[in-house]
């Protein structure tokens, strides 16, 4: 869409019925003051300062007949930041803007469609909207999660945003094409699943994943990009944008810098050593728009370490200067200097070691999909991942001839109920290969855990987590060893962390309860019997004597 050929239209037109509707004399001051009004709120919603584009709004509306086209317009576009939809059409389409793709009345309805049956749920500093029904579930994980990174973050960064902050779940991929103008094609090509724009996060629901997906990082990622946006004016570019979201998205939970995966690492040592770094530059205008999921895992990881490398040398007065300089009008390099204390070129060098000497894992290791779209890949839902089920296909990126041999002879020998050759046949591949394959990982710990050889299947697993952090399955399996044991704050934590990836296993809420209530932790265990009962449809009363049963 093309706001400044737009905003320029209906500018002359509305300075045209003001100087008309005028006396002669004051034709002159009122244009100007117009003219002024109308600059100041394009540029206020440019910096994100929606709360001073409505004060502006209201001043210009003092000032012009009651009607004009383009004071409809002005309204249209502070009330889409704002998130009242409906007043929104109704006011572009007074304004007579064009029904069509890319443009803020389309953007409009179609952001009216998707969320106009959806339930609202607020904490002090956040608004939550989401589809009804099992989305509910989503609610305070996500809440609580953005208010720890909101505290984080202010301490980081010296800035929290004023008044609550708008979360939208979608039910989909494709609607969030809709809501975000970022289109289909991109969204497949990059895995984008989520985006910060128009003054909102917009989220898409890990319903809509195969396999579940980072999902409470992932939200607290794009509260980064809203929080930078606003605190510098949004003249922060895409490169240190995403340094920025990336290093810092694990504050809800922890430190910053914890988002680096090994698997992330291997790939980033990989186009190190093939001399294909992607230039700062080329981020532009955004990550999400890069020709490839590889790349942009790249970039990804190429600004992360920009940020880490700024934040270990000056920590939080680093960041703080950084987004006060670009703030002050600086550009991006200036703003580094004024961070750093180094010529830009002398940082590129610094940035550039600090790259070369990272641990890099000695061998590529396969990206795991996390964000497997169902509707890209046709599939409508997952067969039980926790499950015995056969499937070669699991197996189809072991890249050793030999390993994925034992893998397929596994799967035959578990279809035909024998469990201990299976454990052995898996064991040979995992011997051959390690940790490197996480799905190889939990068909050999499950076998293990199967035939009672449960310490070594804890093993196996840690050591896959360690390797492919954060992957749901990996971490139910450790928890189900864990509640037979009865250690149940280790439960907890392993069946916390699934949920951050994968909050749509009822599993995960049944154990989490069960492990909370011998923790006495009162709060957590109700959360988790309310998302039980939510996610199978099942009577309270059903849940609660399924709780009480012995773990098997």
């Amino acid at each position: 869409m093309n706001a400044s050929r737009g905003t320029s239209l209906h500018t002359a037109l509305a300075l045209a019925l003001l100087c008309a509707a005028a006396p002669a004399a004051a034709s002159g001051e009122l244009k100007a003051e117009a003219r002024a009004r109308m600059m100041n709120i394009d540029q206020h919603l440019e910096s994100w300062d929606v709360a001073a584009a409505r004060a502006e709004l209201d001043a210009l509306s003092a000032l012009a007949p009651e009607g004009t086209e383009p004071i409809h317009y002005y309204a249209g576009r502070v009330l889409l930041e704002e998130g009242r939809y409906a007043e929104a059409v109704a006011a572009l389409e007074k304004a007579g803007v064009a029904d069509r793709p890319g443009s803020w009345l389309r953007t409009a309805k179609d952001t009216l469609s998707v969320t106009k049956d959806h339930v609202r749920a607020e904490s002090e500093h956040f608004v939550v909207s989401h589809p009804p029904g099992k989305d509910a579930a989503l609610v305070p994980w996500a809440l609580e999660a953005l208010e720890r990174a909101r505290a984080a973050l202010e301490q980081d960064l010296g800035y929290a945003p004023p008044g609550k902050v708008r979360i939208e779940f979608v039910s989909t991929a494709r609607e969030l094409s809709k809501v975000s103008t970022l289109s289909w094609e991109s969204i497949k090509t990059t895995g984008t699943i989520a985006i910060c724009k128009f003054n909102k996060l917009m989220v898409t629901s890990p319903k809509a994943t195969l396999n579940g997906y980072d999902w409470l990082d992932t939200v607290s990622h794009e509260y980064v990009h809203l929080v930078v946006s606003k605190a510098s004016q949004n003249t922060v570019p895409i490169w240190l944008h995403e340094g920025l979201a990336k290093y810092l998205e694990s504050r809800w939970r922890g430190a910053p810098g914890l988002a680096m995966t090994p698997p992330t690492l291997a790939l980033l040592g990989r186009r190190v050593k093939q001399d294909k770094l992607i230039p700062f530059e080329k981020m532009h205008p955004s990550i999400a728009l890069l020709p490839s999921a590889e790349d942009a895992a790249t970039a990804f990881a190429e600004v992360y370490f920009a940020i880490d490398l700024i934040y270990r040398e000056h920590g939080q007065k680093g960041l703080r200067a950084l987004l006060a300089g670009m703030k002050a009008g600086m550009g991006d390099k200036k703003a580094v200097e004024q961070a750093t204390g180094k010529a830009f070129p002398a940082f590129e060098k610094s940035w550039l070691a600090h790259v070369r000497k990272q641990p890099f894992p000695k061998e590529l290791i396969p990206l795991e999909d996390k964000v497997l779209l169902k509707e890209a890949s046709g599939q409508k839902a997952v067969k039980d991942k926790h499950g015995p089920e056969v499937n070669f296909g699991d197996f189809a990126n072991v890249e050793e001839p030999e390993a994925r041999r034992h893998a397929h002879l596994g799967e035959l020998l578990q279809e035909r109920g024998r469990a201990s050759a299976a454990a052995e046949a898996w064991g040979r591949a995992h011997k051959l290969v390690g940790a490197k394959y996480e799905r190889l990982s939990n068909r050999y710990a499950r076998a293990l855990a199967a035939t009672g050889r449960e310490d070594e299947s804890e093993l196996v697993l840690n050591a896959s987590l360690r390797t492919h952090p954060g992957v749901a399955a990996t971490l139910v399996q450790l928890g189900r060893i864990r509640l037979k044991r009865h250690d149940w704050g280790g439960a907890r934590e392993a069946y916390l962390e699934a949920l951050a990836q994968d909050p749509f296993d009822p599993e995960i809420h049944f154990a989490l309860a069960r492990s909370a209530r011998e923790l006495g932790d009162d709060r957590l265990a109700r959360r988790a019997f309310d998302a039980a009962v939510l996610l199978t449809g099942m009577e309270p009363a059903k849940v609660e004597a399924f709780l009480k049963q012995p773990i098997p």
